[in-house]
């Protein structure tokens, strides 16, 4: 069904933003998208090379008369956050994605669509093969792994590319240019545990925190969505303590960037008490419908019976592993003082699983200042440690520092504003783009980013606005033909 957007305007940029959906490519297991764009860029005849963290380097030279200009990096990652409902049949390393078209938007079909950041891809793409785009010198850079750790940012050697200007096509509202971005850490914890017997008299029920919307940790956090985390953290708490519960499983959130959009455990319950207990989760779910009513709609909490599990998590472990998720800080922290309106600090309490003898806890911090980030990591590492888990700290990443001064904002602002007639809004993004890191190591880069129109990235309802996707590649061509000479 998806071939219905190879009819869009530009042919070309939807051409190979199709190709790309039929190339598994979730973090991490990208062998085949790195291959592909090798062969893409082999076939063109241009010179291209593979890193050995996975990044993918393609050159194309200036167009006649356009040898002058300064040299533009094009840069987007490859990979993508594979998110689905969980009554979605999707295998993400093997079958294609879904996408449609629904009035002026593309979606997926109950997964994540990867406009994030296929379109960024594709567009660079579609310079390359183009024989009639005027451009100076141009490289693209396609990164591996940004989503999970920008592990290809990362990795990239300083000295291997030639340019001066970085241009990054991951942002995702049209009519802005960013020029900054948060940084970010990942803080994580493990508790052990000893797998204890059912007692008798037992009851065994499945607990569903199911219908929030999620969405991007950085771009979605100031939304106040609901965590299902901390939604079924606060069921199993107020349940122990009421009718005894006890906890055999728990399995909430999958991806450390995206909000938890699903909670599930499996429970035991005194047959004396579950009458009453179902009544508390009835009783809950009102209650908490009515608090995300405006943010979070479609919640959904129910309780089923399901079969016996073989054992439980240990008593003590299961109320320190409360404690620990109660305690810990989710979602802003603070708001920037030099921004209005614009977050500087926040927190994402994006998985608590467990397995056969521990639960995992990962969260992530983003912020527009290192030592914030940084004592916000510390506190929630506290946390975790305090109530008998192993913490860790890792995947620290620094934030872009915007310069307000810079010469392809200046240039693009002019060029914006003479095409559409309005000035496009300069901004700092809440968000991980691969700048920061990228600039640590070519500190002569003039860097900016943009992007067309995305809506909830990372989550099953990601969605691309088609009129945005024209206006996006439009300005591109437009700034490529306009860049200043060296």
């Amino acid at each position: 069904m998806g071939k219905e957007i190879l009819d869009l305007e530009p042919k070309g940029l939807w051409k190979n933003f199709y190709n790309l959906t039929q190339i598994p490519r979730p973090s991490k297991k990208e062998e085949r998208i790195r291959r592909f764009m090798v062969e893409f860029g082999e076939n063109l005849g241009l010179e291209t090379i593979e890193d050995e963290v996975g990044n993918v380097i393609i050159r194309k030279p200036a167009s006649p008369g356009m040898e002058n200009r300064k040299g533009v990096i094009l840069q987007g990652h490859v990979d993508m956050v594979p998110q689905k409902n969980s009554s979605k049949n999707h295998d993400f390393e093997n079958d294609p994605i879904d996408a449609w078209i629904d009035g002026d938007w593309v979606k997926a079909k109950d997964t994540t669509l990867g406009a994030d950041n296929g379109i960024g891809v594709a567009a660079a793409m579609t310079i390359l093969e183009s024989n009639d785009i005027k451009h100076g010198p141009v490289e693209a850079l396609f990164t591996a792994d940004e989503e999970t750790g920008m592990t290809g940012a990362n990795g990239l050697k300083a000295g291997i590319l030639k340019g001066d200007i970085l241009i990054n096509m991951d942002s995702e509202d049209e009519g802005e240019l960013y020029i900054g971005c948060a940084g970010g850490v990942d803080t994580n914890a493990v508790f052990q545990f000893k797998p204890f017997e059912v007692p008798p008299n037992m009851s065994p029920y499945k607990i569903s925190v199911m219908g929030l919307k999620g969405g991007h940790s950085g771009l979605d956090i100031h939304l106040g969505r609901g965590n299902a985390n901390k939604i079924m953290n606060d069921i199993l708490m107020q349940a122990s303590e009421k009718f005894d519960v006890r906890l055999s499983s728990i399995d909430g959130g999958s991806l450390r960037n995206a909000i938890p959009r699903e909670s599930f455990a499996i429970v035991v319950v005194p047959e004396k008490n579950k009458d009453d207990f179902k009544k508390f989760i009835q009783e809950f779910e009102n209650a908490a419908k009515k608090k995300y009513q405006d943010v979070d709609p479609g919640l959904l909490i129910k309780v089923d019976s399901t079969k016996m599990p073989t054992s439980l998590i240990d008593e003590e472990i299961q109320n320190n592993l409360y404690k620990a998720v109660d305690e810990c800080v989710n979602g802003v922290t603070a708001m920037s003082k030099d921004m209005p309106g614009v977050v500087e600090t926040s927190t994402n309490l994006a998985i608590v699983k467990s397995g056969e003898s521990t639960i995992e806890l990962a969260s992530l911090q983003r912020s527009q200042v290192d030592s914030e980030k940084e004592k916000l990591s510390g506190q929630i590492a506290a946390i975790f440690k305090n109530a008998g888990a192993q913490p860790e700290i890792t995947g620290d990443y620094p934030g872009w520092k915007p310069d307000v001064d810079s010469l392809i904002l200046h240039e693009m602002k002019e060029i914006y504003n003479n095409k559409f007639g309005k000035v496009p809004e300069v901004k700092v993004i809440h968000a991980g783009l691969e700048c920061g890191i990228l600039g640590a190591k070519y500190t002569n880069w003039d860097m900016i980013s943009f992007g067309p129109t995305i809506r909830n990235p990372h989550s099953p309802d990601e969605m691309v606005n088609i009129h945005t996707v024209q206006m996006f590649w439009d300005f591109l061509v437009e700034t490529l033909v306009n860049i200043p000479e060296k």
